[in-house]
């Protein structure tokens, strides 16, 4: 079988996007504070994501008001939800990724939907359902075969996919950037989750919103596109994540 997400690293400035984003993860994890307190890091870093991604859906909240649970916004609280789980998803990840998506979505829109629809594709819309389940099954069996991409390639798939086939309905962009952070966790590029891509993608959001475009045109240069700005904001979560460590370390 054709390594299908290989073929995608290899389009033009992938590869080196991808080398960039390594480097700049390798050097957050490399941080001397991240000795004694990675998972106070970890734990930030996966509020800020849930906060961030909450932004791109049009869900404002301060970061104070994030961690003293005074943002009550359910796909803020969704996404914070989503955060606590990002173990024991983890787990069911590697081999049972449809579960998981329809897991995240549970979490995710929770508050925000009546329950009978919670983790059930939707049933109506543009791509038809049929075409979502098709490709939710296509990505599904890529994400359990082997493949010898980077994964900020699988994870930038991921979460292009997901974003485009809006499979759930509601809440479709923070599964989305759930999954594409728990592929970064298992494919060992992040094990800690000591990175939110999800700030980068909020900080960076106009050209956030352009690559999605381009992926969703579906030619080599979209895709590649695409796949460019996922590694860019790994690098700004990283950077974000150092300088919290040089935040803790100054006490």
């Amino acid at each position: 079988m054709d390594d299908a997400l290989l073929q995608v690293s290899l389009l033009p400035g992938v590869e080196d996007a991808c080398d960039t984003a390594r480097k700049a993860v390798d050097r957050l994890r490399g941080h001397r504070v991240l000795r004694r307190k990675s998972t106070e890091v970890s734990t930030e870093s996966l509020l800020r994501g849930a906060r961030a991604s909450a932004a791109l859906e049009g869900v404002q909240a301060h970061l104070e008001e994030v961690r003293s649970g005074h943002a009550d916004h359910p796909l803020l609280q969704g996404a914070l939800r989503i955060s606590g789980e990002m173990g024991p998803l983890g787990a069911t990840w590697k081999s049972a990724p449809r579960q998981v998506f329809a897991r995240l979505h549970v979490l995710a829109a929770r508050d925000a939907v009546s329950s009978d629809r919670l983790g059930r594709p939707r049933n109506e819309g543009d791509p038809s359902p049929v075409e979502v389940a098709a490709r939710l099954d296509a990505l599904s069996d890529l994400l359990t075969a082997k493949s010898k991409a980077p994964a900020v390639v699988v994870s930038a798939i991921v979460h292009g996919e997901l974003l485009a086939l809006r499979p759930f309905g509601s809440a479709d962009g923070i599964v989305a950037r759930a999954a594409a952070r728990l592929t970064l966790i298992d494919r060992g590029l992040d094990p800690k989750a000591l990175v939110s891509p999800e700030v980068g993608h909020m900080e960076l959001e106009a050209e956030y919103r352009k690559a999605f475009d381009g992926y969703l045109s579906g030619t080599a240069e979209g895709v590649a596109e695409w796949v460019r700005h996922c590694a860019d904001a790994i690098v700004y979560g990283a950077r974000d994540s150092q300088t919290l460590c040089e935040a803790i370390e100054r006490g």
